[in-house]
């Protein structure tokens, strides 16, 4: 699940808004169109478009939005046309829905691909469970490379924090939430297990302030992402079992991880490449699970990108 690092770093009924030009507010200013498309079940996907070449949507991961890859997207802009869209329940997208699951994120991204004609994906964390599955029945989907997909193996990861985090979410206790699903997901340094919970959750009101304070736009903020790890935390349940339909992907498929990150996307991506004979495994020494977000969260999108344009190209 990919929890940013709080202290480092088609369908009958789809319809398109005008786009309307607009900039980055993360990191480095970089024009975009915003433009939306509706899903099966009537929801909004709004997402950023830039670039030029053949379309390549990017899946963002937990505690992100479109914004989050705006650099790596850029990277890749000179030889593609980079979708950037906002999961359901960020930015400006519509709600989860209470009928939330894996079916309604493919859904989404078929949507976009039929309204834009892209025929790459690249999916980020839980992003990259979504395009796995979307892989089986969206024959649109030419090439998906896969970063760190938390897919459950054999207990690998336990989600018993969520029914924390979801308690503190209910009483309005967004840092300690945080810092439950930072810690639950094991997304921050090895020495935060020996720091108080206190301390953590006063660091935790402190970024969110400054955020919060340096916010334009439409930036989406840590608070206002707080209440999607729920949603995140359930598709990775849901994968848990999943690797044995994954057998039966036939698009050409690109695997990455970087050195630093939790084990069990590891064991994941052992599992894939052991399943996916067909499939490519790159890892990115040094680097850890926001590898591929923007340099303010700690991501070197410089590098994911050469790897991405070797392999959609």
């Amino acid at each position: 699940m990919k929890i940013i690092y709080l202290y480092k770093k088609g369908y009958p009924n789809m319809k398109r808004k005008n786009s309307v030009e607009n900039q980055s507010t993360t990191a480095v200013q970089i024009p975009f169109t915003n433009s939306s498309v509706t899903s099966k079940d009537d929801t909004t996907i709004s997402y950023r478009q830039l670039g030029q070449g053949p379309g390549l949507v990017m899946l963002h991961g937990t505690m992100e939005s479109a914004q989050s890859h705006m650099q790596l997207a850029g990277a890749l802009s000179d030889a593609f046309t980079v979708y950037l869209p906002d999961r359901r329940g960020r930015g400006q997208s519509g709600p989860c829905g209470d009928d939330y699951s894996i079916k309604k994120e493919v859904e989404d991204l078929d949507a976009l691909l039929t309204e834009t004609g892209a025929c790459f994906v690249f999916g980020v964390s839980v992003g990259a469970i979504v395009c796995l599955q979307a892989a089986l029945s969206l024959p649109a989907i030419r090439k998906a490379a896969i970063f760190e997909p938390p897919i459950i193996i054999n207990g690998s990861v336990s989600t018993g924090f969520l029914t924390r985090y979801d308690e503190e979410i209910a009483q309005g206790d967004v840092a300690s939430a945080l810092v439950t699903g930072m810690l639950g997901s094991q997304m921050g340094p090895p020495v935060f297990s020996s720091i108080p919970r206190w301390l953590l959750k006063l660091l935790t009101k402190m970024m969110m302030a400054s955020e919060d304070k340096k916010a334009k736009g439409d930036d989406v903020t840590m608070r206002m992402l707080a209440p999607t790890m729920h949603y995140d935390l359930q598709l990775a349940v849901e994968s848990e079992g999943l690797m044995e339909n994954f057998k039966a992907i036939s698009t050409e498929l690109l695997l990455l991880g970087s050195s630093k990150s939790p084990s069990y996307f590891k064991v994941a991506l052992n599992a894939l490449e052991k399943a996916l004979l067909h499939a490519r495994r790159i890892e990115f020494p040094g680097l850890n699970h926001g590898a591929s977000g923007n340099t303010n969260r700690g991501g070197q999108p410089e590098r994911v990108a050469q790897e991405l344009r070797r392999f959609f190209i």
